[in-house]
């Protein structure tokens, strides 16, 4: 009988500029992998914290000072020689310039187009993650009103990721508004997915699909050919479903109380935080009851970023 693998602990780090780039580092000579690229950290120590790993292993790596950081996403992956737990953090604020203290090289990247090879495997899904927007945009047409919410897309010089989830609206309905907000937001680079039947979107001209908890429950494998594949959750199970089909985020909540669910009690951010503890490998947005100022506290809570209803046409 083979020797199971040692489960060796470990943090990574993406340093990120507020236009959304992040540095990558090579891998030093004389450890695995020597010469591929990754997201720069390193081992937890026994009795430390993986946030104390972190701004460790950036100073001692590169000098860096790390001063506000976020955890993210926690990813197992099994290498021939190891299985390595990671958590991964974005760093938003340091000290000091990256310097090369164990020889390595470092790159800034631009989300979807990185253009240093060959990459450690354990951080592909990491690098389509961070593609994703801080802030997802869900439609409300029956509240806010058709016009204004055209109004709004607009007037925004970057429309940024659009939801449209109109479940009142027929085929024929929900078809002709889905183009209409294609045509506002495809010309100026965003993105455009839609929260309905599966079977009705061939031929739209959207990015993806958003799938309600329902959807997902009912599901045996990703939809293929659609670039984007998301889904609403409201429990570990869910989240942990939508990681084993391979769908590309989730939204959790409600994390607020919300007019639209009154005898529902919200998760609170401790709550939300609970749902994301151990191992959720993709991207999960907060939403319910949220507004723009909520972002840095989503992110505080192991969010990728924030879902907004109301708050998005505001």
């Amino acid at each position: 009988m083979s020797e199971s693998k040692p489960i060796i602990s470990v943090v990574a780090g993406a340093l990120m500029h507020a236009d959304g780039s992040f540095m990558l580092g090579s891998r030093p000579a004389g450890k695995p992998y020597a010469g591929y690229w990754e997201f720069p950290g390193g081992k937890v120590e026994p009795g430390e914290t993986p946030l104390a790993a972190l701004v460790r292993e950036f100073r001692e790596e590169m000098g860096i000072g790390v001063s506000h950081a976020t955890p993210w996403l926690t990813r197992t992956h099994h290498y021939e020689h190891a299985s390595v737990h990671l958590r991964f953090f974005r760093i938003w604020a340091w000290q000091g310039t990256p310097q090369p203290h164990e020889g390595q090289s470092f790159a800034w990247q631009t989300p979807g187009h990185h253009s240093v090879t060959p990459m450690l495997p354990a951080n592909d899904p990491v690098l389509r993650s961070l593609q994703l927007p801080d802030v997802l945009q869900i439609s409300c047409v029956g509240e806010c009103g058709r016009d204004h919410t055209l109004e709004v897309l607009a007037q925004r010089d970057n429309p940024g990721w659009v939801i449209v989830r109109e479940p009142q609206k027929s085929r024929e309905q929900l078809a002709d508004f889905v183009a209409e907000v294609a045509d506002i937001v495809h010309p100026k680079g965003g993105k455009l997915l839609v929260n309905t039947d599966p079977a009705w979107i061939k031929g739209w001209p959207v990015d993806g699909l958003h799938l309600s908890s329902q959807r997902l429950a009912a599901l045996d494998e990703r939809p293929p050919h659609l670039a984007w594949v998301g889904a609403s959750a409201h429990s570990r199970a869910e989240l942990a479903r939508a990681a084993a089909l391979g769908l590309d985020y989730a939204l959790l909540g409600h994390v607020q109380p919300t007019a639209s669910h009154p005898q529902q009690a919200a998760l609170g951010w401790d709550g939300f935080a609970r749902l994301l503890q151990d191992e959720i490998p993709l991207p999960v947005f907060a939403i319910g009851g949220l507004q723009a100022a909520d972002l840095d506290t989503a992110r505080q809570h192991s969010a990728h970023g924030i879902a907004l209803m109301r708050g998005a046409w505001q």
